[in-house]
């Protein structure tokens, strides 16, 4: 089993003198929920997620040689424009991977980056922002250090853009992927993301998420302060075994195509994240009266049609409706005449399962 130590390599060629790398890693989206966190980045619980397609962070990260003078030393672009305000979590990001990635101090580093999806639409982009800039300093460390394998650059990607944010981990490899350690599932780690190790029944294959922007604005509690509310929260045990029980439930429903109980597992989760937040001390509701009327309509709809459409949610507002690709023409005109009007401006995006990161250049 690999460990912390794992990732820690002391033998690097520093003769190159500058390059840039380019790659572009999606956001994920959560079927069972990671909510609590204990240090150094790792999951109270484990969790398993759809890797999305279309909206990710593309991101170039050009390195030129310096004096090694004790400092990082970086600039920040975010659409080729300078974005001061993004340095603070990079410098925090590079000074807890430093340990791993002992070279960062001979760089200095340009980061330009931008996103498929809109600015502040509500979608959280450190996943994808993350895990793209974790995927470019690999490739660095890969020239540094031309003989470490596929998996240990894809492994350590994971573990770094984990200690970004910890849903990056996810966004790494794979259509469907596990973070955290589950009984059940071989290789499965608190570290990083490992890919989902059985095959994934057709039903589940090219899996749509239309993400529905109900409120584009800043989260009045971050995800960081809702992860720490779990320390001490009445119902957290409780809340981790069934973390637990759905992880193993939800597995033989991916391999067997289940769709009945995939929805009951999948919105059973999304309403317990957000029991999580409400029964924390302080208490907080993310969710807006409109994403109520979303849930309410999709319960409606599948109710009278069959169609087998259910909703997801992650720490905020938005909704993401997930469905099969054989019934996308149905459940598009259903948001079209019944839920675009409970989206801020109207607003959706359509995406689907994807694979990961990738190399650009």
């Amino acid at each position: 089993m690999m460990s912390e130590k794992d990732f820690i390599q002391n033998h690097y060629n520093l003769a190159i003198e500058n390059g840039s790398f380019q790659w572009s890693a999606p956001s994920n989206i959560a079927l069972v929920k990671y909510w609590g966190k204990k240090d150094n980045q790792i999951p109270a619980n484990p969790s398993v997620s759809f890797t999305l397609n279309h909206c990710k962070t593309i991101t170039k990260l050009a390195f030129a040689k310096k004096e090694n003078d004790g400092t990082f030393s970086f600039d920040l672009l975010f659409e080729g424009q300078p974005k001061e305000d993004f340095k603070p979590k990079i410098l925090k990001f590079f000074q807890r991977i430093e340990s791993y990635c002992p070279y960062l101090k001979d760089f200095h580093f340009t980061i330009d980056t931008e996103n498929t999806f809109p600015h502040s639409s509500g979608i959280a982009s450190s996943a994808s922002g993350m895990a793209a800039l974790a995927m470019n300093i690999m490739s660095l460390e890969k020239v540094l250090n031309p003989n470490i394998s596929e998996d240990y650059f894809n492994q350590k990607a994971s573990f770094l853009a984990r200690l970004g944010s910890g849903s990056a981990c996810r966004s790494v490899k794979g259509e469907v992927v596990v973070w955290g350690k589950h009984k059940e599932i071989d290789g499965s780690s608190d570290l990083f993301g490992v890919e989902f190790p059985w095959p994934v029944h057709p039903d589940f294959k090219n899996y749509q998420d239309t993400i529905l922007l109900v409120d584009k604005g800043e989260k009045q509690v971050s995800s960081t302060v809702g992860h720490d509310l779990m320390h001490g929260h009445p119902f957290a045990e409780q809340r981790f075994l069934q973390a637990h029980h759905n992880l193993s439930a939800i597995k033989g429903v991916l391999e067997n195509g289940y769709l009945e109980s995939f929805i009951k597992i999948v919105e059973s989760e999304a309403l317990t994240l957000h029991a999580m937040m409400m029964t924390s001390m302080p208490y907080f509701i993310l969710m807006k009266p409109n994403t109520l009327e979303i849930i309410n309509k999709i319960w409606k709809f599948r109710s009278e049609t069959q169609i087998p459409l259910c909703f997801t949610l992650d720490a905020g507002a938005n909704v993401h409706v997930l469905y099969p690709a054989n019934v996308k023409e149905n459940v598009l005109q259903f948001i079209q005449d019944e839920l675009v009007g409970y989206c801020q401006n109207g607003q959706y995006i359509c995406d689907e399962i994807g694979k990961g990161a990738v190399k650009c250049n």
